[in-house]
């Protein structure tokens, strides 16, 4: 009895304690499953699925003329989930899968079908097929047997991304800019904000070895592109630009060097080569130095010198001038001629045409050194102080030396007559020219013309007038009559050509090297200018009567053995990129017609939608159109596109004018 009674003893203590753990079990069950449920639930779901960003295209850049300068291009990865294909789908059709694939990707057919097996023994889900896949191969490759079938029966998984591409390849590069880990440079990075576009997103879960694999076929949200960029660039002449600047930089072997062409009118700018040199010898963009590089101009100074005389009415251009030997020296600093033996008595005019550096620093001390402030208050009136003020970051600050300040030296203003001791950016410098080809206006040269969304204008850039007059008819007058004399007979005459006409300055300065101290801040060098190194230059316009187009050429450090004078080094930059506009175009019809070289543009684009709109359950006619516009006006009335070939359509399965019903294929042979 006792012994009975000890064990229902136990067994009720089992029983409780059953019990009791029961109660624990349903107890977290309810806990885990309705109060802290929601909790878990979403825990789960962060470790097991994420949103994959999907990045927009950023908007297009285009030239003037609608020509492609930057636009994103799709590329695909392609994987394949190869437990999901039924294995009757998988050993039919495995050979053809192996064949296509080593078509397109160039490895023996033997080589995919064992590694499709081995995927599929190894169970895995997320194999990788091909990386930076095109469109047009992607499209085909969604046709090769068992992928056809799409993701959930074939296992076709693609994952796209994007890349900025420069379909006129290296030219311009820098103006077009970037806007990426590097930060933001030219067009690219003024107007980051509207190209960006807006991103989208796909679901994703997480499958073995730390992979994802999106959930569905489609994505939850499609990215939106970014809007487009409408430059002033005219490819023509920025290829012409480009290719005299480099010739030319390749033949004196010169460290770097930049050449812009602007449009006088309207100060649109037409071209914009920046090149810079590798250790390989080879040249690319490497910084936009036309907008960004601030440097002693030399003596493309004089124009602005000569012409705060003229305006101040204190010598005339016939006004005799004795230049002596072609030597000069001011509190024991040396002016000098590059003509041995100087240049003697001659016209001020005429000290301008062969550039006689004594000449133009007696002219200016003669009548400015007790009043430098006169001087240099007539220079700022030129807008030369200023910004230019275009969008592209990174503009390097004008400097004019100013008398009230400490740094002025006794012999500032002399230097300043031939070009040293101030500092221009190519563009500010050319700014200034071009108004004296514009009678006198002085214009904000610009690089963009319009953002757009599609086909509509959210804001255009026009012509701003900085200054209506800079300096009296009468002072441009004479200043450009030099400026034509001196190509004919002066320091340019090399490039003089009878059967078109060219105004300009040459300028050739020795760069100022910085002082250089040890790590203890000991002096090792002292700052001083070059006799090695130079600076060419050329700036003007054309034609010399009512002018097209300014143009600048600047060189940095031509090989000395080579030459290094403007004349020389940059003019011949100038006269090509002048003549070939002149032959490529006819000069009276230079002025490029931005609004209907678009127009052309839009006119398709509209057409296309027309077409769409029209075509919504009739099949259109497809022949002739480029494989990939036929498909995606396909695809957007909802067929199913399936082609052949590469190129323009040249066959289609379903004739003109049938009636459709959504989701039918539609099979495509395109030129190859």
């Amino acid at each position: 009895m006792v012994i009975k009674k000890s064990i229902l003893n136990k067994l009720y203590v089992v029983v409780v304690l059953m019990t009791l753990f029961l109660v624990v079990i349903v107890f977290r069950i309810i806990n885990l499953q309705y109060i802290e449920g929601d909790k878990y639930r979403r825990l789960a779901k962060q470790n097991t699925v994420k949103n994959d960003t999907i990045f927009a295209n950023r908007g297009n850049v285009y030239a003037a003329d609608g020509n492609l300068l930057a636009t994103s291009m799709s590329k695909f990865t392609i994987r394949m989930d190869v437990v999901t294909v039924k294995q009757s789908i998988f050993e039919k059709n495995i050979r053809a899968l192996s064949d296509s694939l080593s078509n397109m990707l160039g490895k023996p057919s033997s080589y995919y079908q064992d590694k499709l097996r081995q995927a599929q023994q190894r169970k895995n889900r997320y194999l990788l097929i091909a990386r930076n896949v095109g469109y047009n191969d992607y499209a085909k490759m969604k046709t090769f047997p068992i992928f056809n079938l799409g993701m959930f029966k074939g296992g076709f998984i693609a994952e796209q991304q994007t890349v900025r591409v420069h379909p006129i390849g290296k030219i311009a590069e820098r103006t077009i800019g970037y806007d990426d880990y590097r930060g933001g440079a030219g067009i690219e990075g003024a107007f980051a904000s509207f190209m960006q576009g807006e991103n989208g997103w796909r679901l994703k879960e997480k499958i073995a070895k730390g992979q994802w694999k999106p959930i569905n076929d489609g994505n939850e949200k499609e990215p939106v592109d970014g809007h487009d960029v409408i430059t002033t660039i005219d490819v023509n002449v920025q290829d012409i630009t480009h290719h005299a600047l480099l010739k030319q930089l390749e033949k004196f072997n010169a460290e770097h060097g930049c050449a812009v062409v602007m449009e006088v009118k309207t100060g649109k700018i037409r071209a914009i080569s920046n090149l810079g040199r590798t250790s390989k010898g080879t040249y690319y963009e490497k910084r936009n130095y036309a907008v960004w590089e601030s440097h002693e101009p030399g003596s493309t100074f004089k124009l602005a010198s000569l012409m705060v005389a003229l305006e101040d009415r204190v010598i005339d251009t016939s006004a005799i001038v004795d230049c002596e030997k072609g030597k000069i020296f001011i509190n024991n600093r040396k002016v000098e001629d590059s003509k041995p033996g100087g240049h003697g008595k001659i016209s001020l005019a005429r000290v301008f045409e062969v550039s006689s550096n004594v000449g133009i620093v007696k002219t200016i001390r003669k009548y400015y050194d007790r009043k430098p402030k006169k001087f240099t208050n007539r220079i700022k009136k030129f807008g030369l102080d200023q910004l230019t003020g275009v969008k592209i970051k990174g503009e390097g600050k004008p400097y004019i030396p100013n008398p009230s300040e400490k740094s002025w030296h006794p012999i500032s203003l002399e230097w300043m007559a031939w070009g040293y001791g101030v500092s221009l950016t190519p563009l500010q410098t050319l700014a200034f020219y071009n108004a004296v080809a514009n009678d006198g206006k002085l214009v904000k040269p610009y690089f963009v013309k319009e953002l757009r969304t599609g086909n509509k204008v959210d804001k255009s850039f026009g012509t701003v007038v900085l200054s209506d007059k800079i300096a009296s008819q009468t002072t441009l007058n004479k200043v450009r009559k030099i400026m034509e004399n001196t190509v004919k007979k002066g320091t340019a005459k090399n490039i003089y050509s009878p059967n078109f006409s060219m105004a300009g300055k040459t300028g050739t300065a020795k760069k100022w090297i910085p002082a250089k101290r040890d790590e203890q801040g000991k002096l090792i060098q002292a700052g001083h200018y070059s006799s090695a190194k130079y600076v060419a230059s050329f700036a003007g316009f054309f034609p010399a009567k009512n002018p097209k187009y300014s143009c600048i050429v600047v060189i940095h450090e031509p090989k000395k053995a080579l030459g290094y004078y403007g004349s020389k080094v940059a003019a011949p930059v100038f006269k090509e990129i002048a003549h070939k506009i002149y032959t490529s175009t006819p000069i009276d019809n230079q002025l490029v017609n931005d609004t209907i070289s678009y127009a052309g543009l839009e006119k398709d684009y509209q057409k296309y939608y027309k077409k769409l709109s029209k075509y919504k359950t009739i099949m259109p006619n497809v022949i002739g159109m480029s494989g990939m516009d036929a498909i995606a006006l396909l695809e957007n009335m909802g067929m199913k596109v399936k082609f052949s070939g590469m190129g323009r359509v040249k066959e289609q399965s379903v004739e003109n004018g049938i009636k459709l019903k959504k989701g039918t294929t539609i099979y495509l042979k395109l030129a190859d």
